[in-house]
């Protein structure tokens, strides 16, 4: 027989590897596989780390993170890029640089901390996503990540416009800032704001531990998402959808368990049982 090839939408993560697969690299992918995306990987970073705690961060040399963007960029119609865990200051300043005139949409997810609270920004490498917010076509901040960027804690309506107004000064074409970090009435409100459009989504918060790897997924779900051709704000819609499905029925995979990217959700790849 012959083979019938297919065109995927092709979109590449530029992140740390998580050797328990709950987030970075491996959350991405999988994320990217479930939405129909054939994904590709720039790893700038090597994690020993599961669902409690972060162990080890080794950094690979900039030399290493740049030679893995070209070699895809060179041989693949990269249509969309998710950038994660960064770790130090050259890093993000050479992802900065090499995203300097790429034409696909960019989603920078300014990762600062683990969900289990373990740091993973050195301080000094804060100021340097100034360069990489300009280069963005969304940031995705958790609360916590905003309030380090900006000194606010988006936690009120006019707290989320004061945010949101200074991470765009700083270059961000758009914010989705992330409300789970933030205490509610039991409604997770994520928070987009393009020019003088705001859009808020609603979802019921559930009430699980097992959130390692969030907020890589809804990034990488949205450039997913941005990937096929989707306007800015269903790709958001769409990347929230499946991230809240993912949380709704976690994984019990090691103590603290972890998001569940295999969950059967639309518009996801069908997964098959065969026994």
């Amino acid at each position: 027989m012959e083979a019938t090839p297919e065109r995927p939408p092709y979109a590449l993560t530029v992140a740390a590897s998580d050797s328990g697969g709950g987030a970075g690299v491996q959350a991405d992918l999988k994320t990217m596989t479930r939405l129909g995306v054939y994904g590709g990987s720039v790893c700038v970073a090597l994690t020993a780390q599961n669902t409690r705690t972060v162990d080890s961060v080794f950094t690979l040399p900039t030399a290493e993170v740049r030679a893995q963007f070209e070699a895809v960029t060179d041989d693949f119609d990269v249509r969309a890029v998710k950038v994660g865990m960064l770790a130090t200051e050259p890093v993000v300043r050479t992802v900065a640089d090499l995203l300097d005139g790429f034409g696909g949409s960019v989603v920078v997810d300014p990762v600062m901390v683990s969900s289990a609270g373990d740091t993973l920004l050195d301080p000094d490498a804060i100021d340097a996503y100034d360069a990489l917010f300009e280069r963005s076509t969304l940031v995705t901040p958790n609360a916590d990540e905003a309030e380090t960027v900006t000194g606010v804690r988006p936690d009120s309506p006019s707290a989320v416009r004061e945010v949101a107004a200074a991470v765009r000064e700083r270059g961000a074409d758009a914010v989705l800032l992330k409300g789970g970090h933030v205490e509610t009435d039991g409604t997770v409100r994520d928070t987009l704001v393009t020019g003088d459009d705001r859009t808020v989504f609603e979802t019921e918060r559930v009430a699980t531990a097992s959130t390692h790897g969030s907020g890589c997924t809804l990034s990488s779900a949205v450039a997913a998402r941005l990937a096929h051709g989707d306007d800015l704000t269903a790709a958001v819609e769409r990347g929230i959808e499946f991230t809240h499905a993912t949380i709704a029925s976690p994984a019990a995979v090691g103590e603290r368990g972890s998001v569940n990217h295999l969950v059967d959700v639309e518009g996801a790849v069908p997964q098959v049982d065969r026994g």
